[in-house]
């Protein structure tokens, strides 16, 4: 079992940055491939970036590719979401998610433990 919890959302300014943070229970955190997700009002939950356990590669949405960066710090248990150029179409509840297994996913499904979401409003 694995407990996540996210922080770091907020309002911000289109333009401007935030960076969320996920920390996680349990000392196999580095063997678990990390996940964010989002949610906006009234859309389905959508995959922004992933980080692998092992090779450490990363995967991002095309929305967000150039302007997000996914990292890990398997000392802190913690996965970040660096998020610059935000845009007001940026504005969702992100999710951080894991899963146990070497294979890294991009889907929803793949995903079985998630926290409870950090707000991240950008306003125009």
């Amino acid at each position: 079992q694995v407990q996540l919890v996210e922080s770091g959302g907020g309002l911000v300014q289109a333009g401007g940055s935030l960076r969320l943070s996920c920390a996680a229970s349990g000392r196999t955190f580095s063997s678990y491939p990390m996940g964010w997700f989002r949610q906006a009002p009234g859309k389905e939950r959508e995959f922004v970036a992933a980080v692998c356990r092992s090779s450490g590669n990363t995967y991002y949405a095309d929305s967000v590719k150039g302007r997000f960066t996914i990292s890990r710090d398997n000392a802190k248990n913690t996965v970040y979401l660096q998020m610059n150029s935000l845009k007001p179409e940026d504005t969702a509840v992100y999710y951080c998610a894991a899963r146990s297994g070497s294979s890294c996913y991009t889907t929803l499904s793949e995903y079985p433990y998630w926290g409870q979401g950090t707000q991240v409003t950008v306003s125009s």
